[in-house]
């Protein structure tokens, strides 16, 4: 990423005034980090979260706010730590950890990110395929020419530079949460009480044949498919290097305040969606919808017959998809250009910054069209895979340098610490057990 030591030293000498303003830049990072977060996680959210009952949701409802904020807050800081204003994260993690365990964790990074990557090239393939097939009556072109040419069209975006892929998340952002929110509120008149039924304590608590387990079971396992429903680390690195540059060592009060209207706004709205799905549902509906292994908007559909969601859902899909690859194409491009450089570096050599990228998006593209045109299905146990990884990274890391790490030494001390080791342990745990 290009970088200009003219806008930290501008934004330095401001003071505090400059500190506080709100500018235009702040608004397109938020709305990005929304975009990375908000993807297609989201549409089986409702059926994940739901599942279990009403005590759970809310519990998880409230328990969404803090988790996601303090663990994100808490990398954004320590990308933050490094000596150097353009250092991003696999750069600090060796500035702080050494040359072969900041080498070791740039691997574990990228992988924790890249096969997420894969995931969303296949989907974004499948979802226009299936449109044109099942919507639009029409044959689909062949597969590799179908995932080459929606490819190619997304990773234009990527050569336009880091700037046009935030700008262009945060147009995104707007269809996508204009059309969810629509959905939610269409969904109202059906609301019901069968959710209801399972307020009962001693019913959430009890162990059935069906749920395997209660309240605290059904809670395990649904804690990391909401923290990566709102996950967003791929692009937090990026995300404060771009910030230090701009206000200098108000970086981190900014940055906390963008991450905390970036939070809000996720928790709200995707809340306020998943309560609307679950309310106009059942427990016995959303059991069929995971067994069914769809999206709740295509279930939706079928459920109560609206031929305008058929058309709205891949809609839907294909934003929520494409603004999700471009953020985590930023986070793969990190890992993937700090592993060349580690390499590099052991023999003497470097490369520039522009000849590295073209580079890693010649490697992405390529890689990302094989595995769209071949469909594995082996895609989901290597996304499972992946989050136990990027768990670690996004929760434990931070917390572990705030006690290793002097510069980091004067966020030690806090409650949020213990409440983001806690849960990151669990989603970690849960996580690993879900895949086993």
């Amino acid at each position: 990423m290009d970088t200009s030591q003219t806008g930290s030293i501008a934004s330095t000498a401001s003071g505090t005034s400059d500190q506080a303003t709100w500018r235009k830049s702040d608004t397109v990072w938020m709305l990005g980090l929304y975009g990375t977060a908000i993807g297609a996680g989201v549409l089986f959210l409702p059926i994940n979260a739901g599942i279990g009952g009403l005590i759970p949701l809310i519990i998880m409802a409230i328990l969404a706010l803090p988790m996601t904020f303090f663990a994100h807050r808490g990398m954004c800081r320590f990308v933050l730590s490094g000596k150097n204003s353009g250092e991003d994260i696999t750069g600090v993690v060796e500035e702080h950890f050494g040359k072969v365990a900041g080498f070791l964790i740039t691997i574990l990074y990228f992988f924790a990110i890249y096969p997420i990557l894969l995931v969303y090239s296949v989907a974004l393939t499948n979802t226009v395929e299936s449109f044109i097939t099942n919507q639009l009556h029409i044959n689909a072109p062949p597969r590799a020419l179908l995932a080459l040419i929606l490819l190619l069209g997304v990773m234009s975006i990527i050569r336009f530079g880091e700037k046009a892929i935030v700008k262009a998340m945060s147009v995104l952002v707007f269809p996508f949460v204009t059309v969810l929110m629509i959905l939610a509120l269409y969904l109202i008149p059906h609301w019901n009480m069968t959710i209801f039924d399972t307020l009962s304590l001693d019913s959430a608590l009890s162990t059935t044949s069906t749920s395997n387990s209660g309240l605290l079971f059904t809670l395990w396992l649904a804690i990391p498919v909401m923290v990566f429903s709102f996950n967003h680390s791929p692009i937090i690195s990026a995300f404060a290097v771009a910030k230090r540059e701009e206000y200098g060592e108000y970086a981190e009060k900014k940055c906390s305040r963008i991450l905390a209207y970036a939070h809000i706004m996720m928790v709200i709205t995707v809340m306020f969606f998943v309560f609307s799905c679950v309310l106009s549902l059942s427990p016995a509906n959303l059991a069929e919808a995971k067994a069914q292994n769809i999206t709740i908007l295509s279930y939706l559909a079928n459920h109560f017959r609206v031929p305008a969601i058929e058309y709205i859902a891949p809609c839907i899909a294909f934003i929520a998809i494409t603004k999700s690859f471009l953020g985590h194409y930023l986070g793969a491009r990190e890992g993937f250009n700090g592993i060349i450089n580690k390499a590099l570096s052991t023999q003497g050599k470097t490369l520039q910054h522009k000849t590295l990228n073209r580079i890693t998006s010649f490697f992405m593209l390529v890689s990302a069209w094989l595995v769209a045109t071949l469909n594995p299905s082996i895609l989901n146990i290597i996304e499972s895979l992946g989050g136990p990884i990027i768990a670690m990274i996004l929760f434990i890391m931070p917390m572990y340098a705030i006690r290793k790490v002097p510069v980091m030494r004067k966020y030690a001390g806090k409650p949020s610490n213990i409440f983001v080791v806690v849960t990151g342990s669990i989603a970690i745990s849960a996580a690993i057990y879900s895949v086993m």
